[in-house]
């Protein structure tokens, strides 16, 4: 695998953003995969890199990018809101060729609605935000402290949040509330239930799980390549 720039301009950035490519440079089958959002991302970042080199056993190619204000990106994640990543993500699909796109969790919200591929487990970008404040509330009580999730939100829609050490800003608050999945696409939809594995986003660290990433690799590399 290797690491490449591509042109991304974002609110705050430098212009520029890196992905992980790894395949054949020739593939015809060439696969964005658009990571799980926030704390969900770090969780399952070796699944990917699983993913992307068992992707490229079988001849297909593969491009993992950061998002802005996300990884090795230098825009400051406050200032980006899901607009911006979706813009980055299109980019991105038109930079590297794109074929196909596997979204994971909160990566789902991303796609273009007409995008051709996969969404595995896909999750609501209100879903996860409930999720995000949940956390927060229960480490406040911890402490001693008592916040309720519809005073945080109603703070975060004014003023942004700070939920699992990342800083949101308003708009990307706002944004994750509306943020559905679709009802009707072209994307087929992977769950634990079709692949086996576990669910590495619930854990408290990031795990790893080769099985996992060799059944979704093998479901991807049959039906992308013609």
């Amino acid at each position: 695998m290797r690491t490449l720039a591509w042109p991304c301009p974002a609110p705050g950035g430098s212009g520029e953003e890196f992905a992980l490519v790894a395949g054949p440079e020739d593939a015809a089958a060439r696969v964005l995969l658009v990571p799980a959002l926030f704390e969900e991302a770090n969780k399952t970042r070796r699944l990917l890199a699983e993913t992307m080199r068992a992707l490229a056993a079988r001849g297909v190619a593969s491009v993992l990018p950061d998002l802005p204000g996300c990884g090795e990106s230098l825009a400051p994640l406050e200032l980006q809101d899901l607009d911006s990543w979706r813009a980055a993500v299109r980019r991105c699909a038109r930079r590297f060729r794109a074929s196909h796109y596997l979204a994971i969790r909160g990566g789902a919200v991303l796609l273009p609605r007409t995008a051709k591929g996969w969404s595995f487990e896909p999750v609501a970008g209100a879903s996860l935000l409930r999720t995000m404040v949940r956390a927060r509330t229960i480490a406040a009580r911890e402490e001693g402290r008592e916040e309720t999730a519809a005073r945080l939100l109603d703070l975060g829609r004014v003023q942004g949040l700070e939920l699992a050490g990342y800083r949101l800003g308003a708009r990307m608050i706002a944004g994750l509330e509306r943020a559905d999945l679709p009802k009707r696409s072209k994307r087929l939809v992977l769950t634990l239930a079709d692949l086996g594995g576990e669910p590495l986003w619930r854990r408290s660290e990031p795990g790893e799980d080769p099985a996992l990433a060799a059944a979704l690799a093998a479901r991807i590399a049959v039906e992308a390549t013609p």
